[in-house]
């Protein structure tokens, strides 16, 4: 049930060991490729990385900020294409939350790490990093990173007291539930 799941969804910050088998990488990237998109364009495109040795170069695309992927098995590097859609950013970002709601659904935990807008260093941007990385072409830009793996460590959910109710508005803002 998706209530669970949403429960139960924190973000990774330990993997285990183990690698992720390539069924469970594949209803990843199914289950991102059914995601609502705008207008049915479709505007992503996925790299899924599970190379050790770019997993590394990876985790250095935003400094300070992606460290982490390195010790995921598996790296999915979301892209979009600005010129297949003027929601590429929002239609990426649905089918990055999916994937992360695929991986818990079968076991997994997963961390999204952002890159649209970063840089990379003086000069060069966390997308032109990555195209250089991978090949990219340069109709695409990069989203997002999401690490995925077995957790390493037991991912507690959010209590709800914790949960900023007063965040939430009926009919108007700053109208509270009848």
């Amino acid at each position: 049930m998706f209530s669970e799941l949403a429960e139960k969804r924190r973000s990774v910050r330990v993997y285990g060991g183990q690698p992720v088998e390539a069924a469970k990488i594949d209803a990843i990237i199914e289950a991102a490729l059914r995601s609502p998109t705008g207008g049915a364009r479709r505007p992503w495109t996925f790299v899924v990385v599970t190379e050790k040795a770019l997993l590394e170069k990876l985790s250095v695309a935003k400094p300070g900020g992606a460290a982490f992927v390195k010790d995921a098995p598996v790296g999915v590097v979301v892209c979009g294409d600005p010129s297949a859609s003027g929601l590429w950013v929002e239609d990426c970002s649905i089918a990055a939350v999916t994937m992360q709601y695929a991986a818990l659904s079968l076991g997994l935990g997963s961390r999204w790490a952002h890159m649209n807008g970063n840089n990379f260093n003086e000069g060069t941007t966390s997308t032109q990093y990555i195209a250089k990385l991978l090949g990219l072409p340069e109709n695409l830009s990069v989203l997002c990173i999401i690490a995925i793996g077995y957790p390493g460590e037991e991912m507690v959910p959010y209590k709800k007291d914790e949960l900023r109710f007063d965040k939430v508005s009926y009919n108007r803002f700053g109208q509270k539930k009848a």
